[in-house]
Order: C-alpha cells, then structure tokens, then sequence
C-alpha cells in the first residue's frame, strides 16, 4: 500500500514539475522576459500624419470631434517577415486599408519593427486608391510590393492592370520608399 502511495507522489510531483516548466517556457520563451508583448496587429501606426492604433487589426475614429464620419482602418494581409533594421530579429511587413466615408480604399504598407517589448509601428507608405495587391517579399532588409492598377487618367471604374512593384526600407525607424528606376 505504502508503495503505491509513494508512486502516486512520485507521478503528481513530476506532473506538478512538468506544468511548471512549461507554464516558465510559455511565459518567458515565447512572451518574453518582460512578459506579454503587444503584437503587430496590436500596435500604433502613423497613418497620414495621424497616429491609428490597432486592436486586433482594426480602429476605428472619428473624422472630427462629434462628427459621425469615421476613419475606418483594417489590416489587410499582405505580410512578409524578415529582419529590417539589422539586429537579427524579424520584423513584418503588411498592407492595411483605409476608409473614411467616400468611396475609396485607400492601401498603405507599414512595418512593425520587433522589440523586447513587442512590435512598434511606422510610418504608413500610400500605394494607392483600390489597388489590387498581389505579393510582399523581404530581401536584406529591403522589401517590395507588387500590385497592379490604373492607368494614369483611368477612371475609378476600370479594373486595375498594370503591373507596379514599389521598394521600401527601415530608415532610422522610418518607413521610407527607394527608387529602383535604372536609367538606361
């Protein structure tokens, strides 16, 4: 009987180690030391000059003090992952989209950059107004993004159909575009 008492100890004690150990590795392994961190889909981004802070990929606010229109801000998709700033962490890329009471939707890329802390968010790039977005890919710290649309002059109407592609970088922790034209 003792025997079987003492197995039964043996199993809860290894049991109660094992929960702890794994409750250490999910807390500190994959939210970090200082705990939970805020994701890329929870983060602030400036958007226009205006600061559009996520809640699981969305925000909504008002246009003007009082008013009923609003900026309605999605997460799109779009992402790529991959280090942008050179400290061997890997940040994201994404495109989100915005809103506010016209007809358009107007297509951004941001990045949130990694931390100890979570992810910060940068500056937001205007690709275009109902673009159609197609890839994002990451390559040494630069990034493009491919999409079609319009001509110039072409009406709202008219399906995008040209073939763009755009190239970016982490600059001082800001967003900015690079020219790739080659004059040949």
């Amino acid at each position: 009987m003792k025997k079987i008492i003492l197995f039964i100890a043996i199993i809860i004690i290894i049991l109660a180690g094992g929960f702890f150990w794994l409750n250490n590795y999910v807390y500190v392994e994959k939210q970090g030391v200082k705990g939970f961190q805020k994701g890329y889909k929870d983060s602030s981004y400036i958007i226009e000059g205006r600061e559009i802070t996520f809640i699981n990929g969305f925000s909504e606010i008002q246009t003007a003090q009082g008013s009923a229109s609003k900026i309605i801000t999605k997460y799109f998709g779009n992402e790529a992952e991959g280090d942008l700033n050179s400290d061997g962490v890997s940040d994201i890329v994404f495109l989100l989209t915005q809103e506010g009471g016209g007809s358009g939707i107007f297509y951004y890329i941001v990045a949130g950059i990694k931390t100890d802390d979570g992810y910060y968010g940068t500056n937001g790039i205007l690709l275009g107004d109902r673009i159609a977005p197609q890839t994002t890919q990451i390559n040494n710290g630069e990034f493009v993004v491919n999409y079609t649309d319009r001509k110039p002059n072409e009406p709202m109407t008219t399906s995008p159909s040209i073939g763009v592609s755009k190239y970016f970088e982490v600059s001082d922790s800001i967003l900015v575009e690079i020219n790739k034209d080659i004059v040949k």
